[in-house]
């Protein structure tokens, strides 16, 4: 009762933490340390060997949270392995995959094995202790990161063979990894323990596979039924960790058991039951997205407390005496990632500017290469610790760099498409508008009458000039050039009102090249509004718009009037701030004409809390209803 009272304790302690290093995390991100990293160095100044707000027994206690979170991570690794979506690159893939994880095995496991001397926990190791150190060591360099990779993925907007190739060899490695880590694992207890390779051996290896395969087809058939019943989303995600830990508590009860009742061990790998049940759910069942997005909005959490304990469970003594040893496998792991890079490029068919940057993406280790350097850690007393306090060490390298290359390869590659910068824009407030029908004539002319210059880009061909009062210029293709040369480089504000499919590749060439500082799309079908929201477009849904133009008519009739600019006599616009005599001035102390309101202030993309003492900067856009007079004036003193 005494045990279970102290780790509730220490179990609520280390929740409080947890929530302190995630906020720390996020502050380091902004020096441009990885998130994890911040993770582990608040962890390890919490932990027993800095400020000790983690006791030294609390990560042994805590060991079942660190259960949890694996099985969570071998869930989120084998459900980024989507089989439809590797097809296309499948030859490139399979040979880098092959490259690398045989090139960096052998190298990394020769290595450690051959300069045992000069790693310290290694010095007086017996020969088969030496192995089991070195292939466990070359297994978990093997190991990838999923979750970074698709971070930078996302961040630069990548797309492409180089980036295909890269997430898809990324997942199937940490899928791999770990029915190689079982392997190993295995090997290197029998070593360990003096258990001989006979055939007796190897048939109790390859049962343990089979079952733990067998097992992860019932975890996958269990997981498909709870995202199949009507529940919660929080209890959905609460009975998947549960699951989850499950395996890890049932593999250690055979495993007491068998030892107990047979006299010999029976392990069934709880990563591969996990990896296999998640990889079932990813690709054999309808429910692919909802637990994909279970694991997305979970996995914040997860990373959180399984980071923040690893980095308390750090042994700092062993790890000041160890970077140099570090560094040099740092080195060992990159050395043998190029050499399996260009030999999977090579034999993949790849060309030379490919292979040239092909190891670029790999470097990074995250998730599993932890969990597996802990499962080490707390399987092998006297140098498990030692061990994985240099293989974290390793990782943590690995972290701080590997994004940043991945980053580099992308932009050599040709493949990023990241939002230009916004050009600053002078007071000729100018808009384009694609699409040639009454609704796009009589958006130009209204926005005419407010003192904008429009152009209305038509794919029709030549229109007639003389009768009309917009101007309007043939495009013949939605390409770069085309854009440039009807002004949609400069302009303010792009307006298309074309197909999806046309208004989609239009907006992405104003985010990629131009920087457009708004883009708004005419919606034809809301399958395809999130595409346009991550290229930040303010959307019209004309099937809805009526709809909530009306609801506000009846519950707002005076501000809906004078956003829609019913009442003539009034109007609603936004300001830039260019006046540099208005910096620092307090909303009080602008003496604005007594019909202006500011509705809003909008700074760096952020919307701002107004009161009396809110202080203007320069480029905040304001937001002001007033008479057209009136805002006339103001516009006058903002922009001067």
């Amino acid at each position: 009762m005494l045990e279970y009272k102290e780790i509730l304790i220490f179990l609520a302690g280390f929740v409080v933490i947890a929530i302190a290093s995630n906020q720390i995390a996020k502050v380091l991100t902004k020096t441009h340390l990885p998130l994890i990293t911040g993770l582990l160095l608040t962890g390890i100044i919490a932990g027993p060997f800095a400020l000790k707000l983690i006791p030294d027994t609390a990560p042994e206690k805590l060991f079942f949270v660190n259960e949890f979170a694996l099985a969570f991570i071998a869930f989120a690794a084998a459900a980024e392995l989507y089989l439809k979506e590797l097809r296309s690159r499948f030859r490139s893939i399979t040979w880098m995959t092959v490259g690398q994880l045989a090139v960096t095995f052998l190298c990394s496991s020769a290595a450690i094995y051959y300069l045992a001397d000069r790693i310290p926990f290694m010095h007086d190791m017996d020969t088969k202790i030496k192995i089991s150190v070195s292939i466990l060591a070359g297994t978990i360099f093997v190991a990838r990161s999923p979750a970074s990779a698709i971070a930078v993925i996302n961040e630069m907007r990548a797309k492409g063979p180089f980036t295909q190739t890269a997430l898809g060899v990324t997942v199937v490695i940490d899928f791999l990894v770990i029915m190689l880590f079982a392997v190993s694992f295995s090997i290197a207890q029998a070593l360990v323990h003096g258990v001989s390779f006979d055939q007796n051996f190897i048939l109790l290896l390859f049962f343990e596979l089979v079952i733990a395969f067998l097992a992860g087809y019932l975890l996958g058939k269990l997981l498909a039924t709870v995202l199949a019943v009507r529940i919660g989303t929080i209890a959905k995600t609460a009975l998947i960790l549960i699951f989850g830990y499950g395996v890890y508590w049932t593999s250690g009860y055979v495993r007491e058991w068998s030892i107990a009742t047979l006299g010999m061990e029976v392990y069934i790998e709880p990563l591969i039951t996990c990896i296999i049940g998640s990889f079932f759910v990813a690709n054999y069942t309808k429910h692919r997205p909802e637990f994909t997005k279970i694991l997305k909005d979970a996995g914040p959490v997860i990373y959180v407390i399984f980071f923040t304990l690893t980095g308390a469970s750090l042994s700092i003594d062993i790890l000041l005496r160890v970077w140099s040893v570090a560094l040099f496998l740092f080195g060992v792991r990159l050395f043998s990632l190029i050499v399996g890079s260009f030999a999977g490029g090579a034999l993949g068919g790849e060309n030379w500017k490919f292979i040239r940057i092909s190891w670029m993406p790999y470097v990074t280790q995250a998730g599993v290469s932890l969990g597996l350097a802990t499962v080490v850690a707390s399987s092998f007393t006297g140098w498990g610790q030692e061990f994985a306090t240099i293989i974290i060490a390793v990782i943590v390298l690995n972290q701080l760099i590997g994004p940043a290359l991945f980053k580099w390869s992308i932009t050599l590659i040709g493949e990023s498409h990241v939002k230009a910068d916004t050009p600053e824009f002078d007071d000729n407030r100018n808009a384009v508008i694609f699409g040639l029908e009454g609704q796009s004539f009589a958006l130009a002319r209204q926005l005419k009458d407010h003192g904008w210059d429009v152009v209305i880009a038509s794919r029709k061909g030549i229109i007639e000039e003389d009768e009309l009062d917009v101007d309007i210029r043939p495009i013949s293709a939605l390409t770069l050039d085309e854009m440039k040369r009807i002004g949609a480089d400069s302009a303010e504000a792009i307006i298309v009102m074309l197909s999806d499919k046309e208004n989609y590749e239009i907006c992405e060439i104003a985010y990629e090249h131009f920087g457009t500082k708004d883009l708004v799309v005419r919606l034809n079908d809301r399958a395809n509004f999130d595409r346009f929201h991550a290229l930040g477009a303010l959307i019209v849904e004309p099937s809805t718009a009526i709809v909530s133009l009306m609801d506000h008519l009846v519950r707002s009739p005076q501000a809906a009037s004078l956003l829609l600019g019913m009442d003539e006599s009034q109007d609603t616009v936004d300001l830039e701030i260019l006046n540099p005599n208005i910096h620092g001035i307090s909303l009080r102390d602008l003496r604005l004409p007594s019909d202006i309101l500011i509705l809003a202030i909008t700074r760096g993309g952020q919307s701002v809390i107004t009161h009396g003492y809110t202080r203007l900067r320069l480029n905040d856009i304001v937001t002001v209803v007033g008479s057209i007079e009136s805002i006339e004036n103001v516009e006058l003193r903002l922009r001067e």
